[in-house]
């Protein structure tokens, strides 16, 4: 277990002051909200109220929340078919996310997504990706985007390590390095792609810099289970591939973490043991934050127990608007499939989190389009 007191390129200490108290508390919330709701999903799935694919996150939340402290706010995030911890720490009410997965109208997509879909335009999540590598050429544009308008942002784009091996890897790693685009590739290296080991399906596996350095490209670890540690990399990383402020091109980091369930809620886990995942748990990003900041003073147990009473309420709350909201109309079948909608297709309703946020579009204002 990691202490305040271990070394890094800067201390521990010195990580923990320069986020301050109010940011870790805020970094811990968010870590413990994403666990309780991918608690909550799967219990969902079990009560049948979830349908499709479910791709659980547990395990993975530091590299989520650690790259969101280190990006600004309207930097473009897009990530693969495990997303629900990139848009819950990116900002997404969880009652969306939750009203998604049980396939309702006041899901972040309507209903329509699912699991592998959670998009959330206004904290600039464009989306989680079901097919492996489908989201890297889209995340070569958005970094694109920000080149042609001279925008001072960086895109990240998450990919599982079983994505290495799709050709839209390397496609886009060739694009984003050879027109120096201001993207974060993050790997989240969680050992396994479905049921295979990285050592038994992708080449240079003991060293994931070969990837990056194949293309011209800086390269970076960081400790996928260790909040501060992904955070101070990425801090430091970031700034030389922002678009105008750096200069320094696109960033291959490999992020070493575990995911706690399997592939997918169908997944009987044959290839690994009880006690490779037990071991592990024991690193724990969660209960490794709780130590530092317990350890270092910065917060008590009682303000730690009633910041995860909070997560578990907030996810119960969540659980209770999904259930309340309606399955999608019939209206809403033809919506959202092309940008300029036609009759009598056009009356499709916004999203309710864009709704409540004041957002506008050219479907109606109703729930299933009645003004």
């Amino acid at each position: 277990m990691t202490t305040l007191e271990d070394n890094t390129a800067r201390s521990r200490a010195e990580i923990a002051e320069s986020l301050g108290r109010e940011r870790l508390l805020e970094a811990l919330a968010s870590m413990m909200r994403i666990r309780r709701f991918e608690e909550r999903a799967i219990a969902s799935y079990q009560q049948t109220k979830v349908g499709g694919f479910l791709h659980l996150y547990s395990g993975q939340e530091a590299v989520a929340v650690g790259s969101c402290l280190a990006l600004k706010d309207d930097d473009p995030m897009i990530s693969a078919y495990r997303d629900h911890g990139h848009a819950l720490a990116r900002g997404m009410d969880p009652k969306y996310g939750m009203a998604e997965l049980f396939g309702r109208i006041d899901g972040c997509a309507k209903g329509k997504g699912g699991s592998m879909h959670f998009f959330d335009r206004e904290h600039h999540m464009y989306g989680g990706h079901a097919i492996v590598g489908g989201q890297l050429p889209l995340g070569v544009g958005i970094g694109f985007g920000i080149q042609y308008l001279a925008e001072d942002k960086v895109c990240a784009c998450y990919l599982g390590d079983g994505a290495l091996n799709q050709g839209a890897f390397h496609e886009s790693m060739n694009l984003a390095a050879l027109w120096r685009l201001p993207i974060v590739f993050v790997c989240e290296n969680n050992l396994y792609s479905m049921g295979t080991h990285i050592a038994r399906g992708t080449t240079k596996a003991d060293d994931l810099s070969a990837k990056a350095h194949a293309y011209g490209m800086r390269y970076a670890e960081l400790d996928g289970m260790d909040l501060l540690d992904a955070y101070d990399v990425l801090a430091r990383e970031i700034p030389p591939t922002r678009g105008v402020s750096g200069q320094e091109g696109p960033i291959f980091v490999n992020a070493r973490t575990y995911r706690y369930s399997g592939h997918s809620v169908s997944d009987p886990q044959k290839y690994r043991t009880k006690e490779e995942v037990a071991e592990f748990q024991q690193q724990d990003p969660i209960t490794n934050l709780v130590r530092d900041l317990v350890d270092a003073g910065l917060a008590s147990q009682d303000e730690i127990d009633q910041l995860d009473a909070a997560a578990k309420e907030e996810i119960r709350e969540a659980v209770r608007f999904a259930d309340a909201s309606p399955a999608p109309g019939r209206d809403e079948m033809f919506t959202d499939v092309y940008a300029e909608p036609f009759p009598p297709y056009e009356r499709g309703s916004l999203p309710s989190m864009l709704r409540d946020a004041g957002g506008a579009g050219s479907g109606g204002e109703g729930r299933n389009g009645d003004a």
